[in-house]
């Protein structure tokens, strides 16, 4: 118990951190667009109303802001929104890499900004509070449903059927990277299976590189390190098992536990991965401090841009060749009904809801035209402004051979077990817990 208190300590210890990683909790003015948990139209005056009065209005909105593939998109829709929405302005404060647990604090303190980037777990937890605004409406009145894609609908409705948050990200997938040029200036083939991993592993270790920089002071990317190896012995990984259809203690995942163990004894991470950010891993996988890095898609142009051909992703490893190629058809990731929110309380909701749905919009723009990314929610009819890079189009030849896919944190519906695939992955990576009692303390939990 006492490992399984600490562990759980670990996931909340540090706050100014996002999902990918961010920087620190600061407000930032921009310009830019209550109903309780009902539709925007319930309050006095319309958002449309609200725009056209003249008058400057100023938006909170909680959100990331840390690196290319966040700053980019909300700036451009910030100066986009200047243009729709002259007389709002948006204040702007940074998303911590906390796993919801500020947002939800300054819910509970009666701080929540008009618009804020929730997860699944965030708007399930705010449905019952009545911190979160119905926006089927809005979705339907903006046209945001229309330019839905077909495979992203789902994406868009929590599990009572209601919009809740404007979702800006497709399908998405956990990618791992490897740097190309390090693999060849020690004659290292790329991976296939645990026992190549693991040579790898000694390799680098020798020669004072780390194999894999973590930034396990997320625990979804503790939680992501594990579903990896988790999906090479049972294919429903972290997914099936916040759905209910499959058991922490069956064969599969005991399996994937002890080889996350057997790994991380041999030093595939580094000794501080639990109290490292994103920021400080990513550095030392862009720098050629280390040779791999587990993140999302989202990654590739940030790692193109410090690395250009040196770097690429690999399919996971596996057990053997036979799994391995088997394993190619299942990714760790996926969608969830998350986005951008708007709290039923502000003085603007039904503004906060029409520049929740326009700057979501935005975002999608921007991803495709600047980020190179065609995985977003919604059909923008924009092209990117120049060719996709290799690993992007790599994917994208990939797509359609993916038969199945698994959830990230933030889109498991089921909280507890959420909390605790996180806090005790946390333990696994840091050597604090065996195999063992990461199965047990997450079976007691579940029970």
């Amino acid at each position: 118990m006492k490992k399984k208190i600490l562990s759980t300590l670990m996931c909340f210890s540090v706050v100014a951190t996002t999902i990918m990683g961010c920087g620190a909790n600061t407000n930032e003015t921009t310009n830019g667009g209550s109903a309780s948990s009902t539709d925007a139209g319930a309050n006095t005056q319309s958002g449309s109303e609200s725009a056209d009065s003249g008058d400057k209005i100023t938006l909170s909105i909680y959100t990331q802001y840390a690196d290319d593939d966040t700053k980019v998109p909300y700036d451009y829709a910030v100066e986009q929104l200047k243009e729709a929405y002259p007389n709002v302005e948006l204040n702007l404060i940074v998303q911590a890499q906390d796993d919801g647990q500020t947002l939800k604090t300054l819910a509970a303190t009666g701080q929540l900004p008009d618009i804020y980037q929730a997860s699944t777990d965030v708007i399930n937890t705010f449905r019952e509070s009545n911190q979160i605004m119905v926006l089927n409406d809005v979705a339907e009145s903006t046209g945001f449903l229309d330019k839905l894609y077909d495979a992203n609908k789902d994406l868009a409705y929590a599990e009572d059927g209601n919009i809740y948050a404007f979702p800006f990200s497709g399908q998405e997938y956990v990618l791992w990277y490897y740097n190309k040029a390090l693999f060849e200036e020690y004659n290292l083939e790329v991976p296939t299976t645990y026992d190549e991993l693991l040579n790898c592993v000694e390799v680098f270790t020798e020669n004072g590189i780390t194999p894999l920089a973590l930034f396990g002071q997320e625990g979804w990317n503790t939680a992501a390190a594990y579903d990896v190896i988790a999906t090479r012995y049972a294919e429903g990984g972290i997914k099936a098992l916040d759905e209910g259809s499959a058991s922490i203690t069956d064969d599969g995942y005991v399996k994937a536990a002890e080889k996350m163990e057997e790994l991380v004894a041999a030093g595939l991470f580094q000794e501080d991965a639990t109290t490292t950010n994103y920021d400080q891993a990513s550095e030392k996988f862009l720098s050629g401090e280390a040779a791999m890095f587990i993140n999302g898609q989202w990654y590739i142009e940030d790692a193109t841009k410090a690395l250009g051909d040196d770097v690429d992703w690999m399919f996971y490893p596996a057990a053997d060749a036979a799994s391995y190629e088997a394993g190619k058809a299942v990714f760790s990731g996926g969608g969830s009904a998350s986005g951008f929110a708007v709290n039923p309380d502000s003085e603007n909701a039904a503004l906060a809801a029409e520049v929740a749905e326009f700057i979501t919009e935005k975002y999608c723009e921007a991803k495709v035209m600047y980020r190179h990314n065609p995985l977003v929610a919604i059909d923008t009819g924009k092209q990117p402004d120049s060719e996709y890079p290799a690993m992007m189009q790599k994917l994208s030849d990939t797509l359609p051979t993916i038969t199945a896919t698994t959830k990230f944190t933030w889109g498991l519906t089921n909280s507890t077990f959420n909390d605790a695939i996180q806090s005790e992955s946390q333990g696994l990576v840091s050597g604090q817990f065996t195999a063992e009692e990461f199965i047990e303390d997450i079976a007691d939990t579940m029970e």
